[in-house]
This record gives C-alpha cells, sequence and structure tokens, in this order.
C-alpha cells in the first residue's frame, strides 16, 4: 500500500470518528436519562480523542488530514432529527440511532483492519476498532434494557 494510500485510509476513518462524536452529541442533547447523555458525552469525546491520534498519524505520513465528518454522517445526523420530531426524541429512538452509527463505525474499522498498512498504523487501527467494538456493546446492550423499561 502506497503513502498516499494509507493517507486516504487514514483519512476515511477521521471522518468516521467526526461523525461518530457529532452524532452522539446530537443525540446527548435529545435524551432524557441524564445517565445517557454523559454515556453519549463521553463517548464523542472518545471519537474526538481518536480523531486527533488519527490526524496526526496522517501527518507523520506527509498528509493533510481530514478535519470533518462525512456526507453520509451528515445524512444520518439529519434521519436522526427527522425521526427524532416524529417519535418525540425517545431514548430508545436515539439509542437505536446511535447503534446504526456504530454499525457504520465498525464496518469502516474492519475495512481498514484489513489493508496492509504499515505497523505503526495498523496497531492504532486495530486498538481503536477494539474502542469502536467496546462503545457498539454498551450502546446496544443500553438500548436492551431501555426497550425493556419502555
Amino acid at each position: 500500500m502506497d503513502n498516499k494510500d494509507v493517507i486516504d485510509e487514514l483519512n476515511t476513518l477521521i471522518e468516521t470518528c467526526k461523525d461518530g462524536e457529532y452524532g452522539f452529541l446530537s443525540c446527548a442533547e435529545h435524551v432524557r436519562s441524564t445517565s445517557l447523555r454523559e454515556v453519549f458525552a463521553q463517548r464523542a469525546a472518545d471519537c474526538r480523542q481518536a480523531c486527533g491520534e488519527l490526524q496526526q498519524l496522517v501527518r507523520q505520513h506527509g498528509g493533510t488530514p481530514e478535519d470533518d465528518g462525512s456526507t453520509s454522517g451528515a445524512l444520518h445526523r439529519g434521519w436522526v432529527a427527522v425521526k427524532g420530531t416524529l417519535t418525540g426524541y425517545s431514548d430508545v429512538a436515539m439509542l437505536d440511532e446511535c447503534e446504526r452509527g456504530e454499525d457504520a463505525a465498525v464496518a469502516r474499522y474492519r475495512k481498514a483492519a484489513q489493508k496492509d498498512l504499515p505497523a505503526d498504523v495498523m496497531n492504532v487501527v486495530q486498538r481503536q476498532m477494539a474502542g469502536v467494538l467496546r462503545n457498539h456493546d454498551q450502546i446496544k446492550m443500553l438500548r436492551d434494557q431501555a426497550k425493556q423499561v419502555a
């Protein structure tokens, strides 16, 4: 994999992290549960930190890092707003949308982990992917719990 491809892959993951950060912050604004708001705020901070790490890797490889999310992420956040308006921004609906976003993040990290990335980049991608998987599992568990209460 040449350096341009490495930078492109990292920039795709940066967009993914930005999408996660923006998505979690958006959902945090609309949930009723204080504990969920705190979880979403922490997940947004985790995404922001992961993004910074990836941006540094892009610079180390001589590239210009992305600093915004993807178009599909923006569309998803728009859908969250529309769905929230229609459903009254229920906690379950927000958790469903967070899980959908985490599904996309898991898929992007898995795709990146299958590439022939340099060892330093692969180490970061695999470590961050483990975090994305933990986030996904946590959101799914919280969603399942919220459904039982609702």
